[in-house]
């Protein structure tokens, strides 16, 4: 990882940007005095390691309003800020950029004077069923700048939402900072028939003995609070135990209303549509063979199907299909509830693939799927802790780097991964780590087994609420998106970008995206898995 990475505009796959970033050097994050948080004081750092995550977490600076309490009526109001399309009447064709100026108001109608904003843009063409993200530059005083790439023809309108005020955002980072405890989690101890449960966590506050389950192989933490009878070999499960209330001062909360400022949108004070031209026919869209992961946007909509902009999708729409492309292979699913979407989706979808009963709870797997006559084995995994699913054995709790070093591999292997909406309460070192370990076992797979397809499914976004917003914000998401983007970029894996699949479509943002949306998720996928012989 080379430092003059560091001072590249833009946070990598992330679509966004701070003009003049070159203040955030290296040199200056390493000042920033941060907390150092339990499990990670302790954590022993080779000097490639530390460089690299002291630029990741570099990458993902957020802009701070000044400092000194910023009262409600001084902070970003939605309704009094607007857009402007830069020469909305000019000719535009297909392949051309268009750029956006959103100008930010508080609620006394004052123009803010600096940034930090969070927000989400699209173009969209309701009648075509065509979408896709837009890139926010964020210029740190009260404007923002968006750009669109003008992707088909036709009347394309524009889309500005403020997703968090940045005196929210404030707020955010300080509660990712100072309570990481705000999702605790619980594990069963039992030996006959007396069982107790107990608190367990990443960190535990000291005081109390505890059970040390850190992973021998990962070196990942975890602990829970030592049963008072029982030993910590009696751990029979795992599962979540609860969200603190009561996190926010009154002050704070007023930045956190679904009608005022949680994902509100930001209309314009001049036309918000524009007619794009189509290309002429000598000069169609070529599609870049390489997969950039930061390449803005990665893809759109049209007619409600995703393309890609890197490689060909092909769409699955018949069941056949899919057996085809899976026959003789082993696919495996790792990680939270919206890959287990594409375990549903599969199973659901193609008739011969017959779902084994392994007798697992309920949305928490394990899950296995097989079609004997066109022998395909399909199995969904969750991630290890931290994971708030309700109760999973302890001997299915399981990390995926380890899963991974357990793989031959080959090129009847496909592996997905999706790993986020669980780490956005903790600092993003613990989300590091995680990656980290992952990453090794990737590479170390792919070493021996180069055929083997891995494909790794980013996050998305999701309805926010003003409690949903203090656990699990898309901005949480963005950020951890941003640094596991960065993170995987330059090794043999391949992206399904779930972000802008989830920012582009015209459905409500929903954690668990709607069936068209994950289709879209699976052709993506399964065209990696079946490049279109060309």
């Amino acid at each position: 990882f080379s430092p003059q990475h560091l001072d590249d505009d833009t946070v990598s796959g992330s679509n966004w940007i701070t003009e003049n970033n070159v203040q955030h050097s290296l040199s200056q994050t390493t000042k920033t005095t941060r907390k150092p948080y339990c499990g990670y004081t302790q954590q022993t750092l080779s000097k490639r390691e530390q460089v690299e995550q002291e630029s990741l977490l570099a990458g993902i600076q957020w802009p701070k309003p000044p400092d000194g309490k910023i009262a409600f009526e001084q902070s970003t109001d939605p309704t009094q800020s607007d857009f402007v399309i830069v020469k909305p009447s000019r000719f535009f064709k297909v392949g051309d950029q268009l750029e956006v100026l959103v100008r930010m108001r508080d609620f006394q109608g004052k123009p803010k004077q600096y940034g930090g904003d969070y927000l989400q843009a699209r173009i969209h063409s309701p009648v075509l069923k065509a979408g896709a993200a837009g890139r926010i530059v964020d210029c740190q005083n009260g404007l923002y700048k968006v750009f669109f790439t003008l992707l088909w023809p036709g009347e394309v309108k524009v889309s500005v939402s403020l997703v968090h005020p940045s005196e929210a955002i404030q707020v955010l980072l300080r509660l990712r900072e100072e309570r990481p405890d705000r999702v605790y989690f619980k594990s069963s101890f039992k030996s006959g028939r007396y069982s107790e449960t107990t608190e367990c966590n990443v960190c535990l506050p000291g005081g109390l003995p505890v059970c040390n389950f850190t992973d021998l192989y990962t070196g990942e933490p975890w602990f829970c609070y030592k049963p008072r009878k029982l030993s910590c070999a009696s751990r029979i499960s795992h599962a979540k135990g609860g969200y603190l209330k009561g996190l926010l001062t009154h002050e704070e909360s007023l930045f956190f209303q679904s009608d005022v400022n949680i994902k509100r949108p930001i209309l314009s004070s001049g036309p918000d549509s524009v007619i794009v031209k189509p290309k002429a026919f000598t000069d169609l869209i070529s599609v870049d063979r390489a997969e950039d992961p930061s390449a803005s946007p990665s893809g759109y909509y049209y007619e409600d199907q995703w393309r890609s902009r890197t490689h060909w999708i092909h769409n699955f729409n018949k069941s056949d299909e899919i057996t085809e492309c899976l026959q003789g292979k082993v696919i495996h699913l790792f990680g939270d509830s919206t890959i287990r979407q594409w375990f549903e989706y599969l199973t659901a979808f193609v008739p011969d693939l017959v779902e084994f009963n392994l007798g697992s709870p309920k949305n928490v797997g394990p899950f296995m799927s097989v079609d004997l006559k066109h022998n395909i084995l399909l199995k969904f995994r969750c991630h290890g802790p931290p994971i708030r699913f309700s109760t999973v054995f302890s001997s299915e709790l399981r990390y995926i780097a380890n899963e991974l070093d357990g793989i031959v591999g080959g090129r009847n292997t496909v592996i997905a991964i999706t790993i986020w909406s669980h780490f956005s309460t903790f600092p993003v070192e613990v989300y590091i780590r995680r990656l980290r370990n992952i990453r090794r076992a990737i590479i170390q797979l792919l070493d021996r087994s180069p055929k083997t397809v891995i494909v790794i499914r980013t996050a998305n976004v999701q309805e926010l609420g003003p409690e949903v917003s203090l656990f699990n914000s898309d901005w949480y998401s963005f950020q951890l998106d941003s640094v596991m983007r960065k993170m995987f970029s330059g090794i043999a894996v391949h992206f399904v970008d779930a972000w802008e699949m989830s920012v582009a479509h015209y459905l409500p943002h929903n954690l668990h995206p709607n069936g068209i949306i994950v289709k879209n998720q699976i052709d993506a996928f399964l065209s990696y898995v079946c490049p279109l012989q060309t």
